[in-house]
């Protein structure tokens, strides 16, 4: 479901920071994959599995490290980290 060279985040359209977080990805042109858990519950299960927690979303990055509910300057942080903005 993870690849070392795309972020991946699980989410929910119910989930206003999911939709928040997506929206950033999608603004900033950050090709990312999108896990719907609604459309794809056995993926709650990696997630949590991922996160430790059940709190969405988790962004998962190319360096193997993830953020769980992350705020926009985290992800901003973390994708000048790696280089990708």
């Amino acid at each position: 479901m993870t690849s070392e060279s795309t972020i991946t985040m699980f989410g929910a359209q119910w989930c206003g920071d999911c939709r928040r977080t997506k929206s950033q990805l999608d603004g900033l042109g950050i090709e990312y994959t999108y896990v719907d858990l609604e459309a794809e519950p056995a993926a709650a299960d990696i997630a949590r599995d991922i996160s430790g927690r059940t709190n969405i979303p988790v962004v998962v990055y190319p360096d193997k490290t993830h953020h769980v509910e992350p705020s926009n300057a985290d992800v901003e942080a973390k994708l000048r980290e790696l280089a990708l903005i």
